[in-house]
């Protein structure tokens, strides 16, 4: 195993501190190398040690991949104070390892199992806390006001009146959904809620961690779900040759009138020549009556890791970053949601819609390429593209998630 400054050297090419810890110095590792996350960063560092007189943040700086590739080096050779991750089963084998500190102390000494509610569950392994949740982004289906108006549609809170607006768009001529599957992992946002809203977010969570076989008839009662949309031709029909970007006209000419995406979407879709007003945000619908509503919300979190040299102001720090003021003035550079569900609404509308909707969430899914491993994320959604193809090989496509599951789980 390289060293840590070795491996800062020669793969990342920034200064790395393998020193003993400073009093009243924390070290951070993080990947905002991007500007807006960077801005982000250096704003919330400032007010830190504004706030906390005597203690000073090492920041190191990692590119994104390049930091995939360090962190499980760094958290068992040189841990830092505090580590930048992401939540639910991207963080359980570090929990598992040992590698990361339990801060429940910091939850319940800052009130965050209220104010930090909707992450609480993809933070917790084994009833305690182990890390801070500081933004995440809202999926949803983004519709065309205007068609639904034209066509006589209200926005569908449930899957029956999702299916008559679906029927009635595809009567009209118009497809009901765009999307593009060239790289797959559209699809995983399909599966995602198909399964939430079928089955619920304990049931979709352990799914992702290889508790459930995908042979289940649960599982196979998602499908049956999603072949009530694919059948009929309720995607755009050549999905499987376009990027989720190149779907993006289809949607804004009109051609496909909703979109289930990531709130990311919203940008290109104004850039395409949409107009604010033209564009809806909705909740994807009720499936299985009373079913507490669970959503999909990649969510950035920090940890300290067990090694850490100076657990209390790291501590501090985790505090700091919890806090609403500090998300809020977070999220603002970052264009995205604060976790803390008493920081400041957006003015901007669909994060408005996306902070209402995720601080109401029952838990939140981390998405399916960040809650299962990268092996099985990776076959799952060749096969959920494949069945969007060829939905009668659902059996066969399954069989052989299957196998993946027994393979990669062992």
């Amino acid at each position: 195993m390289n060293s840590l400054k070795s491996l800062a050297g020669l793969v990342l090419g920034v200064a790395m501190t393998c020193a003993p810890a400073v009093a009243g110095e924390i070290v951070l590792n993080s990947d905002q190398s991007d500007p807006a996350p960077k801005k982000a960063m250096e704003q919330l560092i400032a007010d830190f040690e504004k706030a906390n007189p005597g203690v000073t943040v090492k920041w190191n700086n990692f590119d994104h991949e390049g930091y995939k590739a360090a962190i499980r080096n760094f958290l068992t050779a040189d841990p830092p104070d505090v580590a930048a991750w992401y939540a639910g089963n991207r963080m359980a084998p570090f929990v598992k390892a040992g590698l990361f500190e339990d801060v429940t102390d910091v939850w319940t000494a800052n009130g965050l199992d209220d104010q930090l509610k909707s992450a609480a569950s993809a933070l917790t392994v084994d009833g305690k806390k182990w890390g801070v949740p500081y933004t995440y982004y809202q999926w949803g289906i983004y519709y065309r006001k205007d068609v639904f108006a034209k066509e006589g549609i209200t926005p569908p809170k449930n899957w029956e009146e999702l299916m008559s607006a679906c029927a009635k768009l595809k009567a009209d001529g118009i497809t009901p959904f765009a999307i593009g599957t060239k790289a797959l992992w559209p699809t995983g946002g399909w599966f995602d809620y198909l399964d939430l809203r079928v089955n619920g977010y304990e049931f979709h969570m352990d799914l992702t961690a290889g508790k459930v076989p995908y042979t289940d008839p649960k599982v196979k009662a998602v499908f049956a779900k999603w072949a009530e949309l694919v059948k009929p031709g309720y995607f755009l029909e050549n999905h499987a040759a376009l990027d989720w970007q190149d779907a993006i006209p289809q949607f804004v000419q009109g051609k496909a009138a909703m979109y289930l995406m990531g709130n990311f979407a919203v940008a290109p879709m104004k850039d395409g020549g949409l107009k604010e007003d033209q564009i809806g945000f909705l909740q994807f619908p009720e499936i299985t009556a009373g079913l507490p509503m669970a959503e999909d919300a990649p969510t950035d979190t920090f940890h300290i890791p067990s090694g850490a040299k100076n657990k209390d102001d790291a501590r501090k720090f985790l505090a700091f970053l919890a806090s609403p003021d500090a998300q809020t003035k977070m999220n603002d550079t970052l264009g995205q949601l604060p976790v803390n569900n008493t920081s400041a609404k957006p003015s901007d509308p669909f994060l408005e819609a996306g902070f209402i909707m995720l601080s109401n969430a029952h838990g939140l899914a981390q998405f399916y390429d960040r809650d299962a491993p990268a092996e099985m994320a990776k076959a799952g959604m060749e096969g959920f593209q494949e069945f969007m193809v060829k939905p009668d090989k659902i059996d066969a496509i399954l069989d052989r998630l299957e196998k993946a599951r027994q393979k990669i789980y062992k």
